[in-house]
């Protein structure tokens, strides 16, 4: 196949060209012919930010790189087993590699490298908008290089791939999320034939490790609209490989004429809802687990319906499972989305009903410094055909966020900690750290949260003394 060539004007920074410059100058010196290439070709083409830079040399890739690294008083490291190096200017990762071919076994997804031509190595790349190359030689420099089309694509939004689907997608089966994550990034349609091999090879993503399938998952999520990443996994099998707890809320089921919500569905609508109104990775991460514990509660109960009782408690704790098989961090992202799916359903039960400000008090104390997350959680949440309903669920929200508001305003909940502590009621009744102490600490607590006292030390510490009462205690020290 020939290789054609176009001019397309693309604009750079000052840094780029700089950049461009010093590998063309390097690369006439060692008469290796040197393109641009990959996602950073295609992300110029459609005018979107890209900071990874790719060279393709026909030639020595690390040598170019050293000479490059040289000439713009950068250091550069390279990696031998690879034949690959990279260096860093100014707030570009620049990666150089020499042209390659490349040949897979069935139960790796490792290739086999020898050296190759510029077609060779624009063929093993996953999809035709990825395999376009920049030429910086002299005879040509500046012209895009299409062997498969690519341009053609991108003009059509397609994802297609340079070579058969099914053999590319067998040889790297990563490529297979990298479909669906670029179908959400760039808004791409996969072709007829792409969704099909991604089916026909949906269980060959078990020979990819769960670190490079989780930055894809990780790169869904912030798409701009993750659903569309979601629904093909689905649709391909892919999601019952890699989430199948999340898979598994597809469908509805009825008896006696009743069913409930896709809860499949209606978790991609809340994630894109999200979506809209927050970048933060692991409030998404939230919004695709919220109902996951759907699945194990379902039931029906005659004269009522359908039922998901405790379906946020199964949640949370699905939750720590999902994190650790995903090998997704056990700190504090896990300890937040658990958080959130735990409480999902408070402020959307304020939000139906007159409430206590004693409820409202719990809301702020057990969210803490995540309450707007959980709002924007809980606000994604409202999903319904009937547009009456929404509205009337989202202006009563409005409400319950006026209300929490003013709780907080006048009593200072959120990361609030009782007025007596621990080491007060040890100090005051001469007692050892024990139950007895975590009793009293807790029912000063629940006063507080309750309204029953007021928020200071003086009324928590005189409610201190008459549960300490009810226990036989008496002070050794006063106040």
């Amino acid at each position: 196949m020939l290789i054609r060539k176009y001019y397309k004007p693309v604009s750079v920074s000052d840094e780029e060209q700089q950049l461009y410059e010093a590998v063309a100058a390097e690369a006439a010196k060692l008469q290796a012919p040197v393109y641009l290439v990959g996602g950073h070709v295609r992300d110029k083409l459609l005018q979107r930010e890209s900071k990874d830079i790719d060279f393709t040399v026909v030639g020595d890739g690390p040598q170019l790189a050293e000479a490059v690294g040289k000439r713009l008083g950068v250091s550069v490291v390279t990696y031998k087993n690879f034949g690959t190096a990279r260096l860093q200017y100014h707030d570009f990762i620049v990666e150089f590699v020499g042209a390659r071919r490349e040949s897979y076994r069935p139960a790796s997804r490792k290739p086999e490298v020898q050296a190759g031509t510029l077609m060779d190595d624009l063929a093993r790349r996953d999809f035709t908008i990825n395999a376009l190359a920049i030429s910086l030689n002299a005879d040509d420099y500046g012209m895009v290089l299409d062997a498969f089309d690519g341009l053609g694509d991108l003009e059509r939004r397609l994802l297609r791939t340079p070579l058969d689907p099914d053999i590319t997608f067998a040889d790297d089966p990563l490529r297979m999320l990298r479909a669906a994550r670029f179908a959400a990034q760039l808004d791409f349609t996969p072709l007829v034939e792409v969704r099909q091999a991604m089916r026909n090879n949906a269980e060959r993503i078990r020979i990819v490790s769960v670190e490079r399938i989780t930055d894809e998952l990780n790169k869904m999520l912030m798409a701009p609209k993750p659903s569309i990443a979601f629904d093909l996994l689905f649709k391909t099998g892919l999601l019952q490989e890699v989430l199948p707890e999340l898979a598994l809320l597809y469908g509805v089921e009825h008896i006696e004429g009743k069913g409930h919500k896709d809860n499949f569905y209606h978790t991609l609508q809340v994630l894109d809802q999200v979506a809209r109104r927050s970048d933060h990775l692991w409030l998404r991460w939230a919004a695709l687990l919220h109902d996951v514990g759907k699945y194990d509660t379902k039931r029906f109960e005659k004269g009522k319906g359908w039922t998901f009782h405790g379906h946020e408690v199964v949640g949370a704790r699905k939750v720590e499972a999902i994190f650790r098989r995903l090998h997704l961090p056990l700190n504090e992202p896990l300890k937040f989305v658990q958080k959130m799916v735990l409480l999902h359903l408070r402020p959307i039960a304020l939000s139906k009903e007159e409430v206590t400000d004693s409820a409202m008090r719990r809301l702020l104390f057990d969210a803490g410094n995540d309450l707007e997350d959980l709002l924007i959680l809980c606000e994604s949440d409202i999903t319904s055909k009937n547009e009456k309903k929404v509205k009337k669920y989202l202006e009563n929200f409005q409400l319950v966020r006026r209300k929490l508001a003013e709780v907080e305003e006048r009593d200072r909940i959120r990361n609030w900690q009782p007025p007596v502590s621990g080491e007060v009621i040890m100090k005051t009744f001469g007692k050892p750290p024990g139950r007895e102490i975590g009793i009293i600490k807790e029912a000063i607590r629940e006063a507080i949260l309750e309204g029953k006292i007021n928020n200071t030390f003086e009324d928590a510490y005189a409610f201190m003394l008459q549960k300490a009462a009810e226990l036989g205690w008496e002070p050794v020290t006063k106040n």
